[in-house]
């Protein structure tokens, strides 16, 4: 792995783990901890993807992910765009 894969890696679970100290670590009733966690760990994968390439604008793409399903928000500046953040959100790796 390159030093800016691991850097870029090391950036998005930083701002994962703020993001779940800042939420509280909100478990909803229905999810328990560890699909919580599970949920946790694709979203990153999947930012830390689009922080890696340039093809996506990572700032104007948000990621979500509740009880395993992939939810991406945001605008894509073009057709291409879109269909790469798609992309490379199906090719991680769950």
């Amino acid at each position: 792995m390159s030093k800016l894969s691991v850097r870029s890696l090391l950036a998005a679970v930083a701002v994962s783990t703020v993001g779940m100290t800042v939420a509280g670590c909100a478990v909803s009733p229905s999810q328990s901890v560890g699909a919580y966690v599970d949920d946790a760990v694709i979203t990153t994968k999947v930012k830390s993807k689009f922080a890696e390439t340039k093809a996506v604008d990572a700032t104007s793409i948000s990621v979500e992910t509740i009880n395993g399903t992939l939810l991406l928000r945001g605008k894509a500046k073009d057709s291409q765009e879109m269909s790469q953040a798609e992309q490379i959100a199906r090719s991680v790796d769950a």
